[in-house]
């Protein structure tokens, strides 16, 4: 199509000039009947009846005559020829309206209600070729609202241009005849216009015959045969019986109110302009609620509107504001009928046929204006009935209200679906990613369950209403049962599911979308569960294709469980952003439980990525956090005596010294080297607020190390504490080295301070944002700069950015273990990737209370700190950990709810320890610095709160938890490159939004770490069936020894267990490969015990271990080399590995 635009617009503004010339002529012609009535003392209203049935008798005489043009010959050339014989139609009237031949103009008024029958089916028709069926309900809303808007917008000219002409002359004949030469000159005006629509083709072959004339019936058997048309016509029907009555019924009323008077045509025209302008408003509001698609649960909602408008009109004084209220709200009732009926038939009609279709649609509801006309002369003539207007209006609700249960009856569930779409919109902004993947036939969709409107939030985002999969349990009382059957829900009884099954599979072979929850019920912990059986049996039997689904954003709704509790929890005051993404569509053969787990993670991903808050500023989000609570306590710094810092102290010390630093440091990157405390907080947030970049720097690293972080980063300036300089005198501090309690007062001390204390406590918190003139987005610039452990290679420099620390915070805020209510005890170095996030950032954000102490290795001071601050949280690795078991008594940690250890694996040994020495669980975690880090946590099993609800895991031993919400995971073979199954051992591949973007400066490196968005852990892995990660090892912690994958850990494990070798004070044995000529490795044992070779090799043989993997070199040391973040050192273990066995290789 070469201008769709303009072929629209003029189609539009013919069609609408059409309709408004034949009802413009209508209020003239009845308006001229009045008045000639009125002169010789006669009754009008037979008159105003019979104008009314000329109105639609062409569309039952030529009915089939004109469908069939429709479809014969192009519809654009109908059109066209339409339009040119209504300039001879008009130039009839007129001459008739010139004779003063009232018969005469009566039968043009015939002909030109003949051309809109010719144009009805081909406007209609042509309307689906110029948009596609994609946008034919919103065209159709469009085109609807262009007519009703003629209709009305017409009937008041006709009306008023009369009145107009009558009061100036006197003459009613001079006055219709100047109207009739108004509407002449549109049509003429409209023909022009039109001449710019394209071309189209013709749809159908069918030679003419004569028995077209008389084809009524087969026309209506045509729509007839089809229930759901027939239905739809019915709706149609109505209308226009109901409005037909109204038009005449409104210019009785118009009449009698100016005592048929020169103004009663002009009065009339404004009532029904009121109606129009509603219908307008309600075509429009239609056609924009449709832009996904038919929405024919809106024709149910408009009867309700439209019944309980009419019945208030019937009590209501004509002339008065509150009519005149009700006629609009009765036309915006009436425009949610049109639209979604009329787009149904033409979607359902077929191109083939739609022509016939439309014409019997046509010929139906001229039927019924016809019998409205009827019925209004038998109702209101003076010579029979002759009712009131108040029980006319009466009349009309009770029909309306008849046809209202006949629509409940046939539509239950596409009403309740539309229900869900309009009012689920006010509390749920649903952004939706993937709609056109769905297709067209029958289709299983498997979604995650989070809460209790998540069948809500689906079928808003849905282009075709679903029926839903759901436990029989629930229908107990008839009320639900009812809600059950309307909303077309297919119940399944656990104990009989075959029934419910064979419903499932009938709607998927009608073509129907079906969607299942296959976790079997809300998850209780944020993560995506186990997914049960039930749905592979719909699949193997159906063979319809499974759409994977997501939805992300309702987890921490009053619905979710999320804070271990539904419903009791703060309502949200805005409309809850929600992303709803469906994936593609997935081959029945290979919709199995694993494929589909990995898929439904996948679009779990995408949903996560669409969270608005990720594209925020780090610095801003946390002025705003701290602003909104200035008298909460935000930490309690214990290095020396204890000090508690406020949010409104932290926030004033930080933003005055940022103003400095933003003055005083060029640089882009401020490098930190600080211990856990007030301190690093104050710096981190100073730097932050400055809009640059903080970077921890790693003090227990070697000198080369660091020197190479900060050449790298290209960090000129520093700042730390006098006293930690003098602690670390071997660290390379470059020139601009900074003592913070000395830049804070070169900052301007308390009196800049002060001030901004005071806009914590006074000013709403987007303004003290603002005057730190943060931007409010941040999304995938820098925000932090870390550097790896370097435990295997060299620092490598990990950018993280606002999004990726956003997200982090946001998943582990997901899970139970960090409320707002949480009491964390702060002791990893700020460095460290779990420190920098999870005990710097995220309580910030959340607003949970933290205790510090400068080091993770005193013990003393932290099991001190837990008992006199009451800590419930506690973080660390188990290196950081194992020293309680002697250190700590059960009444000193009585507070501590939960412990989470990471950064290395926790061993079974100090898990069992632990819980029989203080009855706390350990909870295992995993993570990587460059995720952030946290990728998987374990968190307590969720408590059973209903009749129904079944117990689901939160961790299992010896796994490191499930994904976090929002991640997605691969295992791929680590020497082929092909994916494995997610049950099988191999590399973990990971993808998300906190997944970092790239090492500094080092593309080679980011390039070996990245592939297509996934990061490569370097780790070895395996998922068990319920989705929980189990860590093997990292790779480098395996030696190939010929040919065979050899875990270091594994044999670490196996001599501790079997020589009963204490950890407390740190690890007595670790594994290492060198070169091995014959073999490609060899195993090395270092060790801090007495231990033979042979007594080594003894002890593991007998245990069962492989030959292969038996150490063949043993070395004693004095102690295992260990980094600062309380991981092994690696590195330095292969180096001294390779020292101590220099030229030499055992057998």
């Amino acid at each position: 199509m070469k201008s769709p635009r303009a072929s629209l617009a003029a189609l539009l503004t013919a069609q609408a000039q059409e309709t408004f010339n034949d009802c413009a002529a209508k209020m003239m012609l009845g308006a001229l009947a009045q008045q000639l009535a009125r002169a010789s003392g006669q009754d009008s209203k037979p008159v105003l009846a019979l104008i009314a049935a000329l109105l639609v008798l062409p569309y039952i005489a030529f009915g089939p005559v004109c469908g069939w043009l429709s479809d014969r010959f192009p519809k654009r050339s109908v059109l066209n020829w339409t339009l040119v014989s209504q300039i001879g139609v008009m130039l009839l009237l007129v001459a008739a309206l010139w004779l003063k031949s009232f018969w005469g103009a009566m039968f043009g008024f015939f002909l030109l209600s003949a051309e809109t029958a010719v144009l009805a089916p081909a406007k209609r028709g042509i309307l689906l070729e110029y948009v596609g069926p994609q946008r034919l309900s919103r065209w159709v809303g469009y085109m609807e609202m262009f007519n009703i808007t003629a209709i009305l917008v017409g009937s008041f000219a006709g009306g008023a241009l009369f009145s107009h002409w009558f009061a100036a002359g006197g003459d009613p004949w001079q006055a219709a005849l100047n109207t009739a030469w108004v509407l002449t000159a549109l049509a003429v005006i409209a023909w022009a216009f039109f001449q710019v629509a394209d071309p189209t083709e013709s749809k159908s072959a069918e030679p003419f015959r004569w028995s077209l004339w008389v084809r009524h019936f087969t026309d209506i058997f045509e729509v007839q045969r089809t229930r759901p048309l027939w239905r739809a016509t019915m709706g149609i029907c109505f209308f226009y019986g109901v409005g037909g009555y109204a038009t005449v019924l409104l210019q009785q009323v118009g009449y009698e109110l100016t005592h048929g008077g020169p103004a009663a045509a002009l009065t009339s025209s404004k009532l029904l302009l009121m109606v129009g302008f509603g219908t307008m408003v309600g075509n429009l509001l239609a056609g924009l609620i449709s832009r996904r698609g038919v929405e024919l649960g809106l024709a149910p909602l408009g009867g309700a509107m439209l019944a309980v408008a009419l019945v208030a009109l019937g009590y209501t004084a004509p002339g008065t504001t509150q009519f005149n209220v009700l006629l609009v709200a009765t036309g915006f009732s009436s425009g949610f009928f049109l639209v979604p009926l009329y787009a149904f038939i033409q979607e359902r009609a077929g191109d083939h046929r739609r022509g016939r279709i439309l014409a019997g649609v046509s010929l139906l509801d001229s039927i019924a204006g016809m019998a409205a006309a009827a019925i209004y002369g038998l109702v209101a003539s003076d010579a029979a009935l002759g009712w009131p207007v108040s029980t006319q209006f009466l009349l009309m609700a009770a029909v309306t209200l008849a046809m209202l249960a006949y629509a409940l009856y046939h539509l239950p569930h596409q009403t309740v679906c539309t229900v869900m779409r309009l009012f689920g919109r006010i509390f749920y902004k649903v952004r939706v990613l993937g709609r056109d993947q769905m297709p067209a036939g029958g289709a299983l969709v498997l979604c995650n369950h989070l809460s209790y409107v998540d069948a809500v939030v689906l079928q808003i985002a849905s282009p075709r209403p679903l029926r839903f999969v759901a436990f029989a349990g629930f229908a107990k009382s008839p009320t639900v049962r009812f809600l059950f059957r309307a909303a077309g829900v297919i119940p399944v009884n656990p104990d009989k599911p075959l029934k419910g099954i064979r419903v499932a599979w009938d709607a998927l072979k009608a073509g129907e979308l079906v969607c299942v929850f296959p976790e079997g019920a809300i998850s209780r912990t944020g993560q995506l569960m186990e997914l049960r059986e039930g749905f592979e049996t719909i699949v193997r039997h159906t063979k319809v294709p499974v759409v994977p689904a997501a939805i992300d954003g309702l987890w921490g709704s009053i619905y979710s469980f999320a804070g271990n509790r539904y419903l009791w929890k703060s309502p949200r005051l805005m409309p809850t952003p929600v992303c709803v993404v469906f994936g593609p569509p997935i081959a029945s053969e290979r919709a199995d439980g694993a494929h589909m787990r990995k898929a439904m993670l996948d679009v779990g991903e995408l949903a996560f990525q669409e969270r608005p808050m990720l594209k925020r500023h780090l610095g801003r989000e946390i002025v705003r956090a701290l602003a909104k609570r200035p008298r909460h306590v935000e930490l309690v710094d214990r290095t020396a005596e204890r000090r508690p810092v406020t949010a409104a102290q932290l926030l004033a010390v930080a933003a005055a010294l940022s103003r400095h630093l933003r003055k005083t440091v060029p640089a882009r990157r401020i490098g930190i080297v600080l211990p856990p405390g007030a301190g690093a907080h104050i710096a981190n947030l100073a730097v932050a607020f400055a809009g640059k970049v903080p970077v921890n720097l790693n003090f227990t690293a070697g000198k080369a190390a660091i020197e190479t972080s900060l050449k790298l980063g290209e960090i000129d300036t520093i700042i730390t504490a006098d006293a930690m300089r003098a602690k670390i005198p071997n660290f390379p501090f470059p020139s601009d080295t900074r003592d913070l309690k000395k830049i804070i007062e070169a900052a301007g001390g308390k009196r800049a301070i002060v001030p901004w204390l005071l806009a914590a406590w006074l000013l709403p918190n987007q303004w003290v944002a603002n005057l730190l003139d943060l931007p409010k987005v941040g999304d995938r610039e820098e925000a932090a700069l870390l550097f790896t452990s370097g435990s295997s290679g060299e620092p490598k420099g990990v950018v993280l950015t606002h999004r990726n620390l956003f997200a982090n915070c946001a998943q582990i805020s997901s899970l139970s273990i960090l409320p707002d209510t949480a009491v964390l005890m702060a002791c990893l170095p700020v460095f460290h990737s779990f420190g920098f996030t999870v005990t710097l950032w995220y309580p910030l954000l959340r607003g949970c209370k933290v205790i510090t102490v400068p080091s993770p290795l005193d013990t003393k001071k932290i099991v001190e700190a837990i008992q006199q601050e009451k800590a419930t949280v506690m973080l660390g690795a188990p290196t950081f950990v194992r020293p309680f078991l002697k250190k700590a008594s059960k009444e000193e940690l009585r507070s501590l709810e939960l412990v989470v250890t990471g950064a290395e694996k926790l061993t079974m040994d100090l898990y069992e320890a632990f819980l029989g020495q203080f009855g706390i669980e350990i909870l295992q975690g995993y993570g990587l610095t460059e995720t952030t880090p946290a990728t998987n946590i374990n968190q307590h099993n969720p408590p059973i709160t209903t009749a129904t609800a079944e117990e689901q895991l939160g961790k299992r031993t010896g796994a490191v938890g499930r994904l976090m919400p929002g991640m997605t995971a691969r295992i791929v073979d680590p020497d082929t490159g092909e994916e494995l199954p997610m049950t099988s051992t191999g590399m973990l591949w990971l993808r998300g939004a906190n997944v970092f973007p790239g090492y500094l400066k080092d593309p080679e490196k980011t390039a070996a770490a990245l592939k297509d968005g996934w990061f490569i852990t370097g780790d070895l892995g395996r998922f068990d069936n319920d989705g929980f990660l189990f860590i093997e090892g990292r790779l480098s912690r395996f030696s190939k020894i010929g040919g065979e994958m050899v875990p270091h850990g594994t044999i670490e494990q196996r001599i501790v267990d079997l020589f009963g070798w204490d950890q407390q004070e740190g690890p007595t044995a670790v594994v290492t490969g060198i070169p091995d000529p014959a073999k490609g490795e060899a195993l090395v044992l270092l060790t801090t015990k007495d231990v033979t070779l042979e007594q080594l090799r003894a002890k593991l043989l007998e245990s069962g271990l492989p030959n292969l993997w038996v150490p063949k070199i043993l070395r004693k040391v004095d102690k295992i080399p260990m980094l600062g973040t309380g991981k092994t050192d690696l590195k330095a273990v292969r180096n001294l590995a390779l020292e101590l066995t220099k030229g030499t290789v055992e057998s």
